[in-house]
């Protein structure tokens, strides 16, 4: 499973600036991004932050590194607890659009065994 998403991203390139505003605006669409990783574990990801600044590979593509929390709450369990998590992300900005794709990590899913 590789998940991605693709921002809004209203600058013509991706700077410190452009970074910030995304963490501080896209919030909330970031940790729902984040949370599909987590969703058969009945989790959530919440407080998305930045955590190292973006490499620039080529001028439109790049890696960066987000740091979460990981939310794993169960009402009929008594169950709520907080994990933190980092992922390496790629991006690709498109400047033409002004948008910007994250492309997350790829975790292999397994197909059930036969019988």
């Amino acid at each position: 499973m590789q998940e991605s998403w693709i921002f809004d991203f209203p600058f013509d390139r991706p700077t410190s600036e452009a970074w910030s505003w995304l963490m501080q605006t896209q919030q909330r669409d970031l940790g729902i991004f984040l949370s599909y990783y987590y969703k058969r574990q009945g989790a959530v990801v919440e407080k998305v932050q930045l955590k190292t600044v973006p490499q620039l590979d080529t001028q439109n593509n790049g890696t960066l590194c987000l740091g979460f929390e990981v939310v794993y709450f169960n009402a009929c369990q008594d169950l709520h607890e907080t994990q933190a998590e980092e992922m390496k992300l790629s991006y690709q900005f498109d400047a033409a659009k002004k948008t910007l794709n994250l492309l997350g990590a790829y975790w292999p899913s397994r197909e059930p065994d036969e019988i």
